[in-house]
């Protein structure tokens, strides 16, 4: 009876284990996602995001202009204040085990803010198949209602900089969808 107790905690332990860490998406940055998306062919999403504020936007808070906004509410440097670094990074806050080696948060806001973190499905043989690139973890918008809604995560009035936000003329800016996917 001993031994059957300390199997099954010893196998509890280990799955655990095994789940939450082992198992833990990571984040892998905007340049493993580059690798395959910057062809014409698959979509040319990297060129279009590279050419997007989000790809500014940790440089942003860089300026005296964010370090004015962010002392006047906050008391701190912009890049120091997590109230800014949560929109303009991404996966900021997250415990530093999930940050692949070569992920850098002064990408600015990357692909996986909205794909969600991509070690579990940026393998090309899993991304060739969607349902197992989603059931990996891809995250995956059925609706530009649903992209709308990510997008007011941030773009919001508990931005101290926001001025609206037109969904429609900014995803136009930003939109990148693979070749015959379109929505």
């Amino acid at each position: 009876m001993k031994l059957s107790r300390f199997l099954i905690l010893t196998s509890t332990i280990i799955m655990l284990a095994f789940s939450s860490n082992i198992m833990a998406q990571k984040y892998v940055g905007v340049k493993k996602c580059a690798m395959c998306h910057k062809s014409k062919k698959i979509g040319a999403q990297y060129k279009i995001w590279k050419k997007t504020k989000h790809a500014k936007a940790y440089e942003t808070l860089k300026t005296e202009k964010a370090d004015k906004i962010s002392m006047k509410k906050d008391g701190k440097k912009a890049v120091d204040n997590p109230n800014c670094l949560k929109c303009h990074v991404t996966a900021y806050g997250v415990d530093k085990s999930l940050l692949g080696k070569k992920f850098k948060m002064e990408n600015g806001v990357q692909c996986e803010t909205c794909h969600g973190p991509g070690s579990k499905y940026k393998k090309k043989k899993i991304m060739k198949n969607h349902a197992k690139a989603v059931a990996n973890g891809l995250v995956e918008y059925k609706t530009k209602a649903d992209i709308e809604k990510k997008c007011k995560t941030c773009h919001n009035e508990k931005s101290p900089s926001y001025k609206g936000f037109d969904f429609e003329k900014r995803w136009k800016e930003i939109a990148h969808y693979i070749p015959g996917k379109k929505k």
